[in-house]
């Protein structure tokens, strides 16, 4: 029993916190039995897994960026665990293979992380994690000839690689080494290194911490000139603070550019000492400033604020290309140095773009294109005559012109405009008898922009809707868009995901008995909040590596970083008082009928501790009064969900739509 501001709060399965103890142990695989039973004796999961596999085996091919005179690529043949890296001689030349992280393990499950090329394309820094763990360990290799150095560095997480220019090592960030429970423990004190190359880690030179906030998350990268290193350092709050270290200064003294924690600034390019910076101060929906770094107090704007939300900026040829979000689907238009416009890409139809990286120098840059009916679709765009090719274009066993995907909107509980995404198979009937799955998230600052899974297809041709909410939290229309979604205003995260699941139904898309939600990370907590809140609307729910225990996230892993968004129950009465109200793990009750549910969670997922999974579906399991099943699926050697292999992401999803073809109790209406 916990006090919180004079409140005695209950928490009887605390005991599962401890994720490796015997008692706990015996009872995940008691729980996985169960499940496994459960889920291999519906009939249907043997064809839905068939059609799955048979969906997934495409060749899935990334944009080629450049490093020095070679081009590199990602590539799945189709049923690979993890993608490949390639190196060609020219952005649409077929490679031979660079790095492959499947020869690593015989499981898959050694994913590759980031990577980071010198300038002139001679090394490679590349990160893997193993079992879908946030912890990387850093290589370095040779691109000429392949040939692997010796350097090995740990204990990085949440960061990235950047070289210096003459190629002598990399800037990166690490914490300390872990002395006990690397899965459970939280980190603090994170660190900016210099590794030189050849060298052991033990040598790094120290290059930034902040032990007056252990808190902080720190980033370090050096301009493409080689001038400088841009440092942010962030904390619980969505904003970040901006610096800069001169590296021609002997004194390694770092300066403060944006220091007061009161916006987001994201560092785009340079001009020698004038940095572009992408920030929300003063503009919701984000803008491009100049400032000289040498008088940083003093800065114009390049490209104001406009109607739509900037979400991204590359400078190549002296120009700007700028991604906005016009009602959830991308808009890119070009802009001077001036900021006067200059062109817009014109897009084949309503989705996303991703990608426009490249040299400051470069003229021609890649992209993709994608929707939740099409396929990633690669493509040249020439920053200085508009010119635009296609250049990749996979082929996936389905019929896209089969399909269709319609944007809609839908009133919240406040009257509030959302958007939502309907995707679906031609000759669905608005009867009321068609299932439907409704996604969301709404947290973060995260835009959830279209995108495509070859899961969705399997759904909709067994006669599903595929349905996106574009609820408050993200980053959709900006950062009022954001902060509408957080801290005490959390509930119209909850309100608006209801009021979509009206929506579908008002609109005889589904009835309540077909209406599945699902959610991942904090949309695993959405789904949680919403199903305490309104069990009586949904026929199933399927919460994934969700935020359960809102009262103890922040004692666990990475968690004190999210109070930003979420508050902390330990912070003061009121902070207290809204958390515990829609915290899923404290708002069961016992003696209530809740409809079917499948939690979903993994035994190594060191960002959204496993415990938060466990509590809620013990509690859950011991309050269900109604028929309805309560299961827990626990992946083992495996984590939040990046790098997860091919395989494991077939045998989850076949689990997934075979709870939901029973509970839904409709029959696919495609049987491979």
């Amino acid at each position: 029993m916990d006090t919180y501001f004079g409140t005695r709060v209950a928490d009887p399965y605390r005991w599962l916190e401890d994720v490796d103890s015997p008692q706990t142990r015996a009872w995940v695989s008691a729980e996985g039995k169960l499940t496994r039973s459960y889920l291999k004796a519906i009939p249907q999961r043997r064809a839905i897994r068939a059609r799955l596999q048979q969906l997934f085996n495409y060749e899935r091919l990334g944009v080629p960026f450049r490093a020095g005179a070679r081009y590199f690529y990602f590539r799945n043949s189709g049923l690979q665990n993890q993608a490949v890296l390639y190196m060609a001689a020219s952005p649409t030349a077929t490679g031979r293979v660079f790095l492959d992280p499947n020869r690593l393990s015989k499981d898959g499950t050694i994913a590759l992380g980031s990577t980071s090329f010198t300038l002139d394309g001679t090394y490679v820094a590349y990160s893997t994690r193993s079992a879908g763990s946030d912890w990387e360990t850093w290589h370095v290799r040779m691109v000429p000839s392949g040939k692997q150095l010796p350097d090995t560095l740990l204990w990085s997480k949440f960061g990235s690689a950047s070289w210096a220019s003459d190629d002598s090592g990399f800037y990166y960030e690490r914490y300390a080494a872990p002395q006990k429970d690397v899965l459970k423990a939280t980190f603090k004190n994170h660190k900016i290194y210099f590794h030189r190359l050849g060298t052991a880690q033990s040598a790094d030179l120290l290059v930034y911490q902040r032990i007056d906030h252990p808190d902080w998350i720190v980033g370090g990268s050096v301009t493409e000139d080689g001038r400088y290193l841009v440092i942010t350092t962030g904390d619980a709050s969505p904003n970040n603070r901006l610096w800069v270290r001169d590296l021609k200064e002997q004194s390694g003294a770092v300066r403060g550019l944006f220091t007061k924690n009161d916006a987001q600034w994201s560092f785009v390019g340079n001009d020698g000492p004038r940095f572009y910076i992408e920030t929300n101060k003063n503009a919701p929906r984000n803008k491009l400033i100049a400032i000289d770094v040498r008088r940083p107090d003093v800065w114009r704007t390049v490209v104001a604020q406009r109607p739509d939300a900037l979400q991204a900026v590359s400078y190549l040829a002296h120009r700007f290309v700028a991604t906005y979000s016009h009602d959830v689907h991308s808009v890119v238009t070009i802009f001077d140095l001036d900021g006067r416009h200059v062109n817009d890409l014109r897009l084949p139809a309503i989705g996303t773009v991703a990608g426009f990286g490249g040299y400051q120098s470069d003229r021609k840059t890649f992209y993709t294109f994608t929707g939740y009916t099409r396929p990633p679709t690669g493509y040249e765009y020439d920053v200085i005559s508009g010119g635009n090719r296609l250049i990749r274009s996979p082929k996936v066993n389905f019929d896209p012109a089969k399909f269709t995907t319609e944007e809609a909107f839908y009133s919240s509980s406040d009257g509030t405009r959302i958007p939502i995404f309907l995707s679906y198979k031609k000759g669905v009937h608005r009867d009321g008898s068609a299932p439907a799955l409704l996604y969301g998230y709404g947290g973060f600052d995260i835009s959830i922009d279209p995108f495509f899974s070859v899961a969705a297809i399997d759904w909709m041709e067994m006669g599903g809707v595929f349905a996106v909410a574009n609820i408050r939290g993200g980053s959709e229309y900006g950062e009022t868009w954001h902060e509408a979604g957080m801290l005490n205003r959390k509930q119209n995260v909850f309100n608006d995901f209801v009021a979509a699941a009206r929506y579908l139904i008002d609109r005889k898309w589904t009835s309540t008995a077909r209406l599945a939600i699902n959610g991942g990370s904090n949309g695993g907590l959405l789904v949680g909040a919403v199903e305490m809140q309104h069990p009586e609307l949904f026929g199933a729910c399927i919460p994934e590596v969700g935020v359960m225990d809102m009262l103890r996230f922040q004692k666990f892993t990475i968690g004190y970083a999210w109070t930003g968004d979420y508050g902390s129950a330990d912070a003061s009465l009121g902070q207290f008082k809204t958390l515990y109200a829609y915290s899923p793990y404290h708002n069961i009750k016992d003696g209530k009928a809740y409809p079917p549910t499948l939690i979903l969670t993994a035994d190594h997922d060191d960002r959204v501790f496993p415990a938060h999974s466990f509590k809620f579906a013990a509690a859950l399991q011991r309050a269900q009064a109604g028929p309805a099943p309560i299961l827990l699926r626990v992946e083992h050697d495996a984590g939040h969900g990046g790098g997860t292999p091919t395989s494991k992401a077939i045998e989850e999803t076949a689990d997934k739509y075979a709870f939901l073809v029973r509970n839904l109790r409709f029959k696919p209406r495609v049987s491979p």
